[in-house]
């Protein structure tokens, strides 16, 4: 990686698209210290520290939630602006006709997305500024909307530099400020080990098993996340004219992951959220009951984890992966897998084989949520190693890298060309 990198460097396009990016990500690190005006910062820190679903959005944010900056709501409503975006395609054909007419109908489905993206962060703006009244320090009406738009402008700069990045820069704008704000949090974290280690609660053979043990985790899903299962497709010979057509063989790539990281997203919304409620009411019964049956790492929190990752794994991969439309493309241009009729059961192979490779990936992403908290008990360090961010660093990482070798491909054969 190190040596790509320095190849990439010498390449004077390369070059400036690399320093274009580092600069906006500087940029995005600065606004994360920009707070947030007429905010009782002690509060919200306290209310954070208890998890939930606003821990969550402090995670994603790279800590700028905790100290409510200008960019606390992070780029999360575009990350769901853009999953609903996705879900509506499918379910309504004018969409559907849109994103199938190139270009430009993937700009007007962004178009869309951008419009939601403003409208979903009001709408939580809003909210988290009526919840967290009691971190005003005057509870005023225009102290409210002050904050609640001070938080949307946020969000919409933070999508207009994402996508400055994607335009001029290298890799996906928005999943490299996701991958900052993750990163920016690993200093803290080291620090936090040190303390522990100074005052005695853990020792010198934990952190380097607790070390090891995250290094081995990282190659881990770096493997998964590469792995494909391949299915043979052979393409019949035709003669158009006087030429021929087809007799090539190719694949049909299914990812081991096919879901990536949502499924884990869906399920720490869903059981954060009633633990975020009630934290905003923490004398209540539910308050107590949350906190003792459903607490992070507890065997109720991690049983209902465990069933919603398997259950989202498999209905955001078959609301992505039609194997009725692959088959009919297949048919339709001449394609057929070795041994199998084309029509119904290629269907119902490719559904086969994709419900074996779709439980393997969400027994990854089960493992992924599951192994911090196993790891915590046995090296009794007390901070969170979560799955989810780890998944969005390792594969941010790999597609990044990936836009920088084939930047640098291209590149090569311009200069074979010349």
């Amino acid at each position: 990686m190190l040596e790509t990198l320095k190849n990439a460097w010498k390449i004077p396009d390369l070059r400036k698209r690399i320093t274009f990016t580092v600069a906006m990500l500087v940029v995005f690190r600065v606004g994360a210290f920009i707070p947030v005006p007429g905010i009782n910062k002690t509060v919200i820190q306290n209310i954070v520290e208890k998890g939930g679903l606003l821990g969550f959005f402090d995670v994603v944010s790279g800590g700028a939630f905790k100290n409510f900056t200008i960019f606390a709501l992070s780029i999360t409503p575009y990350i769901t602006a853009s999953i609903i975006m996705q879900l509506l395609t499918i379910a309504i054909p004018k969409l559907e006709e849109l994103a199938k007419e190139g270009e430009e109908g993937r700009k007007k489905i962004a178009q869309f997305t951008r419009y939601g993206t403003v409208v979903l962060a009001l709408v939580q703006s809003v909210a988290l500024s009526m919840g967290l009244r009691g971190a005003l320090y005057s509870a005023t009406t225009m102290n409210i909307a002050i904050v609640a738009l001070t938080l949307t402008a946020g969000t919409a700069f933070l999508m207009w530099l994402g996508e400055q990045i994607t335009d001029k820069g290298i890799g996906n704008g928005i999943s490299l400020l996701i991958f900052a704000g993750i990163i920016s949090r690993l200093p803290d974290g080291l620090r936090v080990i040190y303390e522990y280690y100074k005052v005695g609660t853990t020792n010198i053979v934990e952190i380097i098993l607790f070390a090891v043990l995250a290094i081995v985790i990282i190659a881990v899903v770096v493997a998964i996340q590469q792995g494909t299962r391949k299915i043979p497709v052979q393409y019949a010979k035709r003669v158009v004219g006087r030429k021929m057509y087809g007799g090539q063989s190719t694949h049909i790539p299914i990812k081991v992951n096919q879901a990536g990281v949502i499924p884990v997203i869906f399920a720490t919304s869903l059981l954060a959220f009633p633990q975020t409620i009630g934290a905003f009411f923490p004398n209540s019964w539910f308050y107590n009951f949350m906190n003792k049956y459903f607490a992070w790492g507890g065997f109720a929190h991690t049983l209902f984890e465990v069933i919603l990752i398997v259950f989202f794994t498999y209905f955001y991969t078959a609301i992505t992966f039609n194997p009725i439309e692959v088959a009919n493309n297949l048919k339709k241009y001449g394609g057929f897998i070795p041994g199998i009729r084309p029509g119904k059961p290629t269907v119902d192979f490719i559904n086969k084989v994709l419900n074996r490779i779709t439980l393997v990936g969400a027994f990854f992403l089960v493992g992924i949520i599951i192994i911090p908290v196993v790891l915590m008990k046995f090296t009794g360090l007390k901070i969170y190693f979560g799955g989810t961010a780890l998944l969005i660093v390792v594969g941010v990482a790999l597609e990044t890298m990936k836009q920088i070798e084939a930047q640098m491909l291209m590149r090569h054969y311009q200069g074979f060309l010349k």
